[in-house]
């Protein structure tokens, strides 16, 4: 990678698979913008977006987020779900547009039982959006194992520091960063 082609690591994964807990150090260690769509997707539902457009307009205004980051230089850590085939081609489109080098990085969860519990455990985080019922978890979760494209896959289950060990020498070729 070079100075011409900045990073825009694309993370995915059900809720509650540690995303959002893996985004800030990564973006620490790499020197990059969070970009999240959940904290997105609650301003504008704050804002009274209808709530069956909010998503989707949370994964839009991230990537014009993300797009100014890169156009600037800066790497970008986007921080979704990313389970559907056209939520990550719009990232695949974005790095095509800029020149970005795209690697996706996929949480894969833990057993249900660690998995739910996890994600019951972690409250309310945001004001307006509900938080996913462990139905629609599961369908993502099935969603997200039907994609067959190139990505780094990371056991959800892994202590948080061998996560983030694993992604950045994915990324950088070395557990030290850059």
């Amino acid at each position: 990678m070079t100075a011409l082609s900045p990073l825009l690591l694309a993370l995915a994964g059900p809720p509650g698979t540690g995303k959002s807990t893996l985004a800030a150090p990564l973006a620490r260690a790499l020197g990059a913008a969070i970009v999240s769509v959940d904290p997105i997707e609650d301003g504008m539902l704050a804002a009274d977006v209808p709530a069956d457009h909010a998503g989707l307009a949370a994964y839009l205004a991230a990537e014009r987020v993300a797009e100014q980051n890169l156009a600037a230089g800066i790497a970008v850590v986007v921080d979704a779900v990313n389970d559907h085939p056209l939520a990550r081609g719009q990232w695949v489109g974005l790095a095509e547009r800029v020149g970005a080098d795209l690697r996706f990085v996929e949480l894969v969860p833990p057993g249900a039982a660690e998995h739910r519990d996890r994600l019951e455990g972690r409250g309310q985080r945001f004001a307006h959006p509900p938080e996913p019922a462990w139905p629609s978890v599961l369908e993502r979760t099935a969603a997200l194992a039907a994609w067959d494209g190139d990505r780094l896959r990371v056991e959800a289950g892994e202590p948080p520091e061998r996560v983030l060990q694993r992604v950045l020498q994915h990324v950088t070729g070395s557990v030290s960063g850059r």
